[in-house]
């Protein structure tokens, strides 16, 4: 994969004050961009989040997912360390955009998971590509993290271009009655790592 840095700027969050990398894949001309803290290139292993893009989770605060609720914990996380870098992937949906995600979401409505709403539309579960990461975490003289995900498809798809994954981090927050079935889905059809559905019962 071909990808050019763009730029860099600081980012005022409330949590820190970040530096924001742009990155461009020059065959696709998809934008992502690389959110870092501290001193991120010292070759010591970096906390890290690589975050697939959710405009109803990060930016409208849907209660359908926990993907907004994941974002704010990770920028917390790295703010409390002082050091760190989250990957924000223009990937939405896991990869079949906004329209067909909203597609999707007319399926669940009706009954069906989301990946089998997913399936339904003629994709599969999960279209992500992560191999934009190895380049922008190269580019910053970064080889190794303590990656915050509950995926094991991540941390294996990030080993295969090269990152080293030194720990992984948990990063179980907001279920809600909402999201319930989603994350069950996560965890049963998914493979996600996530303690809180080893209980069906959402008080537990």
């Amino acid at each position: 994969m071909s990808v050019r840095f763009v730029e860099s700027c600081q980012l005022p969050t409330p949590f820190a004050v970040f530096d924001m990398h742009g990155f461009e894949e020059v065959e696709t001309g998809q934008e992502h961009v690389l959110l870092s803290l501290g001193d991120v290139g010292n070759g010591e292993p970096v906390l890290a989040r690589t975050h697939s893009e959710c405009l109803t989770g990060d930016g409208l605060f849907s209660l359908r997912c926990d993907c907004g609720f994941q974002l704010e914990q990770a920028l917390q996380s790295i703010a409390n360390e002082g050091r760190g870098v989250l990957m924000y992937l223009r990937q939405e949906g896991r990869g079949i955009g906004l329209l067909n995600k909203i597609r999707a979401y007319h399926l669940q409505d009706q009954g069906a998971d989301t990946v089998e709403a997913n399936e339904k539309l003629g994709f599969a579960a999960d279209m992500r590509d992560y191999s934009i990461c190895g380049p922008m975490l190269q580019h910053l003289g970064i080889d190794a993290l303590r990656l915050m995900t509950n995926n094991p498809r991540k941390v294996k798809a990030l080993e295969l271009v090269g990152v080293r994954i030194v720990e992984r981090l948990p990063l179980e927050v907001g279920r809600n009655p909402h999201n319930d079935g989603y994350l069950t889905t996560k965890a049963s059809k998914l493979g996600h790592w996530l303690k809180s559905h080893q209980d069906d019962d959402l008080g537990v």
